[in-house]
């Protein structure tokens, strides 16, 4: 399952809480897997939207006729209990199954913890360590499970890997070439 690689996946952020730096690291991050899937992420801007669960894919007062983009958000821990403890972020993507085709991701949420990205992205050496988070996140977003091997960003516990390795890569450059569904 992926994202149909002959659309663009829109997303917005929510700056609410964002952290000095923080937007222009996810703007970095989704280039960065961009460039390793192949799919073109396109950026709509700012959004005050703040639902995270059971969020609807179709919002037409908010985003027109048209799926919703992936929401980015800067969330607290009040906000989102899950991102408690060690848990930097969240990430997942909603699915549809046209009749016939294939399931396809439409969009989808990314969380991340407000108060560790400040943390991360105040020390200039916690920068690489924020950035390699983000893209992990991304590539969840984008489909990848967590893996066992701890050389791969993918692993699910914080490592000194802050990119993507040949794993990783090999498993994002599959989801980049996804089936195209022009009935979604």
């Amino acid at each position: 399952m992926a994202y149909d690689p002959c659309r663009p996946v829109h997303y917005v952020i929510r700056p609410d809480h964002a952290p000095p730096g923080g937007d222009a690291l996810v703007h970095e991050a989704f280039a960065r897997v961009s460039d390793v899937t192949g799919l073109q992420f396109v950026f709509d801007g700012a959004t005050d939207e703040s639902a995270w669960e059971d969020r609807p894919s179709f919002q037409p007062d908010r985003y027109g006729d048209r799926w919703v983009p992936v929401l980015v958000s800067w969330q607290t821990e009040a906000e989102n209990p899950e991102l408690a403890g060690r848990v930097a972020g969240l990430a997942g993507s909603a699915i549809v199954e046209p009749p016939g085709g294939p399931r396809v991701f439409v969009t989808g949420v990314v969380g991340l913890d407000a108060a560790a990205f400040g943390d991360m992205l105040a020390d200039p050496a916690g920068v690489a360590g924020a950035r390699a988070v983000v893209l992990h996140e991304l590539a969840h977003l984008v489909g990848l499970a967590h893996v066992a091997d701890p050389g791969q960003l993918m692993y699910p516990t914080t490592s000194t890997v802050l990119d993507f390795n040949a794993g990783d890569l090999t498993g994002l450059s599959q989801l980049g070439g996804g089936e195209c569904v022009p009935n979604v």
